[in-house]
């Protein structure tokens, strides 16, 4: 089952017989001082060096949050959507709780988006599939409501389930733009959480054969060597049926990480995309010696 997300020219296959999908994080305020006030100032000037590094690093979908306290929040996201599509073919994953700003950048953005996020709450699925279907948009959702987010694998499946029911028979949505967060957790709080999660992604895989995503540093959040954890977490998320994670494309061990494990669950056909990475890197690292060498 494929999820489409594409730009005006550019096309991104979610799907369990795709390459990972990685989508580029960096995109977002939250946690970047800095960035908040250039945002504030209306200097979108970062934006632009975060789309080139996650190009550079390997993203595939890009991620974009504006969420900036004291902010008018749509008219920034519309704006930022507009200036990442004038730089860069990738296709967007646009990031709001705002329903408003939600509207604002499904109408600026020229393609097919993937939108971030929905959960099992009555009121936030009335207030975002509408926009979903609206715009011919593919969505992400969570299986936690307003009670509760479930720790244990069937609990979150019930709400997968409640989720699937309510999008695909009441508004319309086809199942394939359905796509799961099946909730990643911090192992520094609990160490059951990874154990957990992978149950759940397989759970969803077996009963739906849907697409799945994460934030994929929420497992590693307040641990050391974060780096390490993440490209340990990808390949095991992706054994178990995770087909895409919001991650930092800018780390070379994350994203190393998950084109071996494409390579292995043959995903990466012969091993070609791998081939080719490798002896471009060979190729650059064999560049960099001979300009040292003529010094």
């Amino acid at each position: 089952m494929h999820t489409v997300i594409r730009s005006a020219t550019k096309e991104v296959l979610l799907g369990h017989d795709q390459k990972f999908c990685i989508i580029g994080e960096r995109i977002n305020p939250t946690g970047r001082r800095i960035f908040q006030e250039q945002l504030r100032a209306g200097d979108l000037s970062a934006i632009e060096r975060d789309v080139a590094a996650q190009v550079a690093g390997g993203a595939m979908i890009l991620d974009i949050n504006m969420g900036v306290p004291l902010t008018d929040e749509p008219d920034l996201l519309g704006r930022a959507i507009t200036l990442v599509q004038s730089i860069t073919d990738l296709p967007i994953c646009i990031d709001s709780s705002v329903v408003e700003a939600l509207e604002v950048g499904l109408a600026a953005y020229k393609g097919r988006a993937l939108v971030n996020s929905i959960t099992a709450e009555d009121d936030r699925m009335a207030a975002i599939l509408p926009l979903v279907k609206k715009y011919d948009a593919a969505v992400i959702a969570l299986p936690n409501d307003h009670d509760e987010i479930p720790m244990e694998p069937e609990k979150r499946l019930a709400l997968v389930d409640k989720i699937v029911r309510v999008a695909t028979t009441e508004y319309g949505i086809p199942l394939a733009d359905i796509v799961i967060d099946p909730l990643a957790m911090p192992i520094g709080a609990d160490p059951k959480v990874g154990r957990s999660f992978f149950e759940t992604v397989y759970a969803i895989r077996e009963r739906y054969g849907i697409n799945m995503t994460c934030g994929a540093g929420n497992n590693s959040f307040g641990m050391p060597g974060r780096d390490e954890l993440g490209a340990s977490f990808l390949p095991m998320a992706m054994a178990a049926g995770l087909t895409s994670a919001i991650m930092d494309a800018r780390s070379p061990r994350m994203v190393s990480a998950v084109k071996a494990a494409d390579v292995v669950m043959g995903n990466d056909e012969w091993g070609m995309a791998w081939i080719g990475d490798y002896r471009s890197k060979m190729a650059a690292i064999k560049a960099a010696a001979e300009v040292v060498a003529a010094r």
